[in-house]
């Protein structure tokens, strides 16, 4: 395959999903440039590695400099204080799109999550017109980024596809993720899908696989191209045997963003 991109930058590269798009996208450029907070190491001929918090302005607008296109997977993966989620999420995501903006990058390629709309119900079935419903601090940057891209692509004409991804694991770890489950290998088609569409504009996907039970409606990212290939169905018979019926009137299991919806609020839970 010849390479679309010259360079792609990958923030959180040395994540778990950063780690399989390391390898899900090297067909598309003749350099990935890899970027996050932890060392990255074993790096391929066609790979460069960048040791750098977010947060770091400087640092963040000289990664993106010299690149066709960034995946911006890094920041906190999970409910953090709000201090951790400001400077990691927020700020340091705002630097994300300063840094493509004064490199000249046109699309960029960023990993909100099912926490930005995790209190809408699952039967609620919502398309991406849905409006916001986080589900805690980590859902609250995942909004405010979306809302940036969306400022980005109106005033600056820099393209952002916002993938909400649910939960992208080797193989479903519970019950809900027989429904909410996305595969390393459906993550790289809808980030390849997202970075070679001929438009995008700016545009939500909902992140997950093709499973049987289907809580929203993708139709608005059609343009995108994306495919799902796997589903959850060669899971069904060990997760219903391994984990028990969950109780349906549980606000966990009413609401798309799962347990988040019981957490407190984290400095709350620190300071105990």
């Amino acid at each position: 395959m010849t390479p679309r991109f010259d360079t792609i930058l990958i923030t959180g590269a040395a994540g778990r999903l950063g780690t399989e798009l390391r390898r899900g996208l090297a067909p598309l450029a003749r350099r990935l440039r890899l970027a996050d907070a932890a060392p990255i190491h074993s790096l391929a001929p066609n790979e460069e590695a960048l040791t750098f918090d977010l947060a770091d302005e400087a640092a963040t607008h000289a990664a993106c400099a010299g690149t066709d296109a960034i995946v911006h997977f890094g920041g906190v993966p999970l409910e953090r204080s709000w201090d951790s989620i400001l400077n990691a999420n927020i700020r340091g995501s705002y630097h994300v799109y300063e840094g493509a903006r004064k490199a000249g990058v046109k699309r960029v390629i960023y990993a909100s999550s099912v926490h930005a709309i995790g209190y809408h119900r699952l039967e609620d079935r919502i398309d991406a017109n849905a409006p916001h419903r986080p589900d805690g601090l980590y859902g609250l940057s995942k909004c405010f980024v979306e809302d940036l891209g969306r400022l980005y692509w109106d005033k600056f004409g820099i393209e952002t596809a916002a993938l909400r991804i649910f939960s992208s694991f080797p193989e479903p770890a519970d019950r809900r993720m027989l429904w909410s489950w996305l595969s390393f290998e459906d993550c790289n088609r809808l980030v390849t899908a997202a970075l070679t569409a001929p438009r995008v504009g700016f545009t939500v996907a909902f992140g997950l696989s093709d499973n049987a039970v289907k809580p929203v409606d993708n139709r608005l990212a059609g343009h995108l191209g994306y495919r799902p290939q796997d589903n959850t169905e060669p899971f069904r018979t060990v997760s219903e045997a391994k984990f028990p019926p969950p109780d349906p009137k549980a606000p966990s299991v009413q609401h798309l963003g799962g347990w988040f919806v019981d957490l407190g609020h984290p400095d709350d839970e620190a300071a105990t």
